[in-house]
């Protein structure tokens, strides 16, 4: 990922409020220091009177480590350890807190949260350090030069302070437009393996509050009614039974009719109530597909011709050279709808303040959002409009949604009340199942063609499938040509140097709502390029390994070699090709967000009695690790995230209706479903790139590379479990 910003345009200033020292940005960007009057000033980061340094993160915390890679890098820049810094969330506004990568928009996603904030962050920090210094200077009476801040004191020669010293003269000073940043040589928590994150402390001894913890004085609880298939609309309702239940209050058909929004003193009793409740709907607009029907719709879009030349490649010619190739390897896929599944349900909290002011306490993973959509439900300015953002237990991309979604069913369902008591809403873990967004099917159909001495004469790749961000506002940004970038990432922009390749992309009617997943496009594409390359290289002859490195020998395309890297180091850990008797390895590697991760997963059985997966070895160039811990834990998360799922999960859909209901029957990974998963982190000066989600496109494909490596057996529809593997 390139980024061509100068410094000033990375950094969101400087400014300072009495005895609180503020780094910001005034909105023409340009740095600035001063007292109360410039609290005009958007900060990022925030030191007390006390010498209390607080980085205000602007980047949610769902367990994925910006609330501990953000302070990190302005703790670096400024001089500090690791204890002596807080972080708190940033508030809502886009205008400051704007992910760098997304434009005039706040939230988190696409593995960004640290790619786009690593020159902004670090040049606050920065900015920091250096007003602190010219403030000792200035009370010293010495050179500003021979100043160092180390570990939170102040030092130039025999003189030193701590840094609280010297907070309200630097609340006076001009920020400096161009701090200078310290060189890699200097890093003492960028990149220290004995850094560990922030919150893990909060969230072991339950201090943490997550979103489901907000409990406000005189709230209800609110859930919704919602049809068994999308598109129900709410015609009237009966309560009758509802109002036997102890702490029901009352209930309301939402103003959009997408339910009846039930409320109640708590949640046991919003649940009763709830269940309870008679609701009478019009169904006439609703999904009313099985799944079966949706996979028929997706196979037929392979076979036909294609609607989008993805890569604008004369299909004609690679057609013919497969056909005359002397091998032909040919493969369907077939990838399910998937839920998100984060431990932590949706929830919000919403109140009216006595000053009219709407407050919003949610894991808002894309303030931005739900904020836009406020000013519109309740006619107010953005200012009028606050939105407190809390940790939320896991998302993997479900809280964020293009029409904000959970966060306007709040809204509504405090709309229908007078407004004077808070409303919580809550869904429960079936709500969360049986209602949700989904991660869209998809089929590839995939044809590559070999010449005699085994090298790829042609390579024709057709998809079909559910665009996520067609008809949204996301659209702008990456749909081009017609084409859905989401739904080809990962095969029309591989590294791979593969000769005569075509890409085409079909678009199938959706089926329920669909939603950017952990590592979106990237969780079927990669599956099917890596198994494809396994297979291809099988009908060549050749070692998987040697073989994609031959695709990958361009030593002057960065991509490729650092594709290349990635994988001879997780081929060399993993000790490729010399596993015990009765085991077998697959590799796969893949390239999403900016990262480059390859994955060796190592299993022992058979696919009838059971599998047993021994070992993953990971290895991943993610630039400047600057919490190797984090980026280990991620790359772990990712990895049982990817394969948990294909190994047993699907939403399946009966009248349009979600067959699954909870985690009996959509299982997620156990702790003993995988043995070992042991990461190694490649050496990198390249700026900092995504690991929330790299780690999960590969898992998946390694996994069925092994098993048809120890059994024969290859798995093209998932998941796992229904296409005849069984797990030990």
């Amino acid at each position: 990922m390139t980024i061509n910003t100068s410094r000033r345009g990375f950094l969101k200033g400087a400014t300072a409020a009495g005895a609180v020292l503020l780094i910001g940005a005034r909105p023409d960007g340009v740095l600035a220091a001063g007292s109360t009057e410039t609290a005009q000033f958007n900060p990022f980061v925030k030191i007390d009177a006390d010498g209390t340094v607080t980085a205000i993160v602007k980047h949610f915390e769902k367990g994925q480590g910006p609330a501990t890679g953000l302070p990190t890098l302005i703790a670096e820049e400024i001089g500090l350890t690791m204890d002596q810094i807080d972080y708190e969330f940033a508030p809502s506004d886009p205008n400051v807190y704007n992910n760098l990568l997304f434009g005039p928009f706040q939230g988190t996603g696409g593995s960004t949260a640290m790619a786009n904030s690593w020159l902004q962050y670090r040049q606050a920090g920065a900015a920091a350090r250096e007003m602190l210094i010219n403030a000792a200077a200035q009370s010293w009476g010495v050179d500003a030069s021979g100043i160092t801040i180390e570990e939170g004191i102040v030092k130039a020669g025999n003189q030193s302070a701590p840094i609280a010293d010297f907070v309200a003269a630097a609340s006076q000073m001009q920020a400096p437009a161009e701090p200078r940043l310290k060189d890699p040589s200097e890093f003492r928590l960028i990149g220290n393996e004995a850094v560990r994150r922030k919150d893990s402390a909060i969230k072991g001894n339950g201090q943490a509050m997550y979103a489901m913890d907000v409990h406000l004085p005189n709230q209800m609880v609110a859930m919704i009614k919602r049809p068994e298939s999308k598109g129900g609309i709410a015609k009237g309702f009966d309560d009758s039974a509802s109002k036997e239940v102890k702490g029901y209050i009352n209930a309301a058909v939402l103003p959009n009719q997408a339910g009846v929004a039930v409320y109640a003193e708590n949640t046991w009793a919003a649940i009763q109530a709830r269940d309870a409740l008679e609701v009478e709907w019009d169904m006439s607009g609703s999904e009313t597909r099985d799944s079966d029907q949706i996979k028929a719709e997706i196979m037929a879009a392979l076979d036909a011709e294609p609607a989008y030349n993805v890569n604008k490649a004369d299909v004609a010619a690679v057609s013919a050279a497969i056909d005359g190739a002397d091998k032909v390897v040919e493969k369907t896929f077939y990838f399910p709808l998937l839920a998100h599944a984060p431990m932590e349900p949706l929830n919000c909290t919403i109140e009216q303040t006595a000053e009219g002011d709407i407050v919003l306490h949610d894991g808002a993973q894309m303030p931005t959002g739900p904020h836009m959509a406020y000013q519109q439900i309740f006619q107010l300015p953005p200012e009028k409009i606050h939105i407190r953002t809390m940790l939320a237990g896991g998302s993997f991309g479900r809280r964020a949604t293009p029409d904000a979604d959970y966060q306007v069913e709040a809204a509504l369902a405090f709309v229908a009340t007078d407004r004077s008591r808070p409303v919580k809403l809550v869904w429960t873990r079936e709500d969360d199942i049986r209602s949700g967004y989904y991660r869209p099917a998809f089929g590839h159909k995939v044809r590559v063609g070999l010449d005699a001495d085994g090298n790829i004469v042609g390579w024709n790749h057709q998809i079909a499938g559910q665009p996520v961000t067609k008809g949204t506002a996301f659209e702008a940004f990456t749909v081009h040509d017609g084409v859905d970038h989401t739904s080809v990432e990962g095969v029309a922009d591989s590294p791979y140097a593969i000769p005569g390749m075509a890409v085409g992309l079909t678009d199938t009617p959706k089926a329920t709502t669909v939603l950017w997943w952990r590592s979106v496009g990237h969780t079927h594409t990669a599956y099917a390029m890596e198994t494809m390359m396994d297979l291809v290289a099988e009908a060549a002859n050749r070692d998987p390994v040697e073989f994609r490195l031959a695709h990958l020998a361009d030593t002057s395309d960065a991509d490729q070699q650092r594709k290349a890297g990635v994988l001879k180091l997780a081929a060399e850990k993993a000790g490729w090709g010399s596993v015990p008797e009765g085991r077998a390895q697959g590799i796969a590697v893949h390239k999403s967000f900016g990262s480059y991760v390859a994955e060796v997963v190592e299993v022992s059985g058979d696919p009838e009695n059971g599998i047993k997966i021994e070992k993953v070895t990971c290895a991943v160039d993610c630039g400047i690790a600057v919490n190797p811990d984090v980026v280990r834990a991620q790359m772990e998360g990712g990895i049982g995230y990817g394969i948990g799922h294909v190994m047993r999960n699907q939403i399946t859909l009966t009248g349009g209706a979600v067959d699954q209901f909870n985690f009996p029957d959509y299982e997620p990974l156990r702790i003993g479903d995988i043995a070992e998963i042991d990461v190694h982190i490649a050496p990198s000066a390249e700026a900092p790139t995504g690991v929330g989600e790299p780690g999960t496109p590969p898992s998946a494909p390694a996994l069925a590379n092994a098993i048809r490596a120890l059994s024969g057996v290859k798995v093209t529809a998932l998941p796992m479990a229904d296409n005849g593997v069984n797990f030990a």
